[in-house]
């Protein structure tokens, strides 16, 4: 059996300098900074709805070079969901992508079942793009997964983005909704609670 952690946890890959990890802060803390730091790897943690009961979105921001190929291997191993950033003004970006889709396909086997996402970063530069959205669409129609155009700067997508892809776990009923209802059981406790009952 899997373990059932109240853990969700979606890891972000892609080349250095795609914007993943201003994805992820804009979407965290809702923040956005112009200068590249390279992170070696971090982790975010969001409080979501899951299967009607709450749970922790766990977002890895992974590195961007290739030094650390056990922590990548790692990090798929783990995760649940996944998305792969290219920059839309860098073609090399997303050929940087195949192998790691690759070995999300050689190490989770059947990925029909896995949420995926191909995200075309930085599409506020349309003048200086090299990737067009309907290569992004064919790559994704390609890979079986889906496909957004984002924006961490303008805030273009990012929160869409997590949405979309929490909408595409199957197993699970995930989303960034969180409703203030709690389940009976939780009611009943609380009823209970200060009560004596004599046996």
């Amino acid at each position: 059996m899997p373990e059932q952690s109240n853990d969700y946890r979606v890891v972000v890959f892609g080349a250095g300098g795609v914007g993943k990890s201003s994805l992820v802060l804009r979407f965290v803390k809702g923040t956005f900074r112009e200068s590249y730091i390279p992170t070696i790897e971090d982790t975010y943690r969001q409080v979501i709805s899951c299967d009607k009961s709450i749970c922790t979105l766990q977002i890895t921001d992974t590195t961007g070079s290739h030094q650390f190929p056990a922590m990548q291997r790692l990090s798929i191993s783990k995760g649940h969901a996944f998305i792969l950033v290219y920059s839309i003004t860098s073609r090399q970006s997303l050929e940087e992508l195949k192998p790691i889709y690759e070995q999300i396909c050689q190490i989770k086997g059947d990925i029909e079942s896995i949420p995926i996402m191909l995200v075309g970063n930085k599409n506020d530069e349309n003048q200086n793009r090299e990737v067009e959205s309907s290569e992004g669409e064919a790559m994704a129609k390609k890979w079986k997964c889906a496909f957004m155009e984002t924006s961490a700067k303008m805030n273009h997508n990012v929160k869409e983005l997590f949405q979309e892809l929490l909408n595409l776990e199957k197993r699970r009923t995930v989303s960034l909704q969180i409703d203030g209802k709690k389940s009976k059981q939780q009611k009943r406790k609380e009823k209970l609670k200060g009560k004596c009952v004599v046996m």
